[in-house]
């Protein structure tokens, strides 16, 4: 009942770049407060609560140091998870307050909040757009390791990865599959930010950026056409437009592969069950079951094939023109 407590000061430290300054050697609470700009005695007792979480750790009276934990709320870090803390603090977390509309009505808080949809408030809010991508990416790094040692791509020539965000999926697969292309293909104002992910993997000699939205089609080219983090944001009608552009596109011998959480049965514990609740409130998006993505594909076309689970709780659901 109390996690948002926690949720909250993590978002303070994370807000204020603690994880940072501690990295840059300030260590007394008065010097933190005053880089931050912030009163020092409400500083340190968020602070001290957080170290006793294991979240910083208080070394000496008013002094902090960083600590494993803690150094995943560092900014410009391949682990850095500052940019997630900040948004499930700030728009989700006022979204959330309101989660006893949703239930009781079906419909996003966050549009309730906000007065339009999520993606479309990101686009507006430029700030608040950035914090997104990178929680995103910070997200997707994780997940991009455990599809590339569950999933094995080598029998391709061209992967399309559609809503691929700024392509941190698509350049941790080309890269581990040298002899494979890419193509990236997500909105203009999006894809136009991959160049550095693709540079720093010295992938973009292998990897095309298309702009584009997947709801009026999809560019052709690939034998491998990939969907990861996209159909859990969606209710099944809007899915299934994504997939029937999918079905005309991926050739006979080709493969959709869909990287979503897939809900088990019955009461067996599953982080996707609480961010099921997240796509509700935020997006009127879903988790789905096997069983739900199996009907979903059906009906645009595809057979499901088999399913593929990750180190990273998400799963590979490949399928197959039917």
């Amino acid at each position: 009942m109390t996690g948002h407590w926690v949720t909250q000061a993590v978002y303070i430290a994370a807000k204020l770049g603690v994880a940072d300054l501690l990295a840059k050697g300030l260590t007394r609470c008065d010097d933190l407060a005053a880089a931050t700009h912030c009163d020092a005695p409400s500083l340190y007792r968020v602070l001290r609560a957080l170290a006793s979480v294991g979240v910083f750790s208080e070394v000496s009276a008013d002094s902090f140091a960083i600590t494993p934990l803690a150094n995943l709320l560092r900014s410009g870090t391949p682990e850095s998870m500052r940019a997630l803390a900040i948004l499930y603090a700030e728009e989700s977390y006022w979204a959330w307050g309101d989660l006893l509309y949703t239930v009781r009505t079906g419909r996003s808080a966050f549009e309730r909040q906000f007065g339009m949809g999520v993606f479309e408030f990101f686009a507006d809010n430029p700030d608040s757009g950035t914090v997104f991508q990178e929680a995103m990416s910070a997200l997707m790094i994780r997940v991009a390791d455990a599809v590339t040692s569950a999933y094995d791509f080598s029998a391709f020539t061209t992967v399309v990865d559609v809503g691929g965000s700024q392509g941190t999926l698509l350049a941790a697969i080309l890269r581990r599959n040298p002899a494979l292309r890419g193509i990236l293909f997500d909105l203009p104002h999006v894809v136009n930010g991959a160049a550095p992910v693709f540079a720093t993997s010295g992938v973009q000699d292998r990897c095309a950026r298309v702009a584009g939205d997947f709801f009026d089609r999809i560019p052709p080219g690939g034998d491998a056409y990939i969907l990861a983090s996209v159909l859990h944001d969606w209710d099944d009608s809007r899915c299934a437009t994504i997939l029937r552009h999918c079905r005309t596109v991926v050739p006979r011998n080709g493969k959709l592969l869909i990287v979503e959480f897939v809900l088990p049965a019955g009461n067996e514990p599953c982080f996707g069950k609480w961010v099921d609740l997240q796509m509700l409130v935020m997006a009127s998006g879903r988790e789905r079951s096997a069983g739900e993505y199996d009907a979903l594909l059906r009906a645009a076309g595809f057979e499901l094939t088999r399913v593929v689970p990750t180190t990273a709780g998400k799963s590979i659901v490949e399928a197959a023109p039917a």
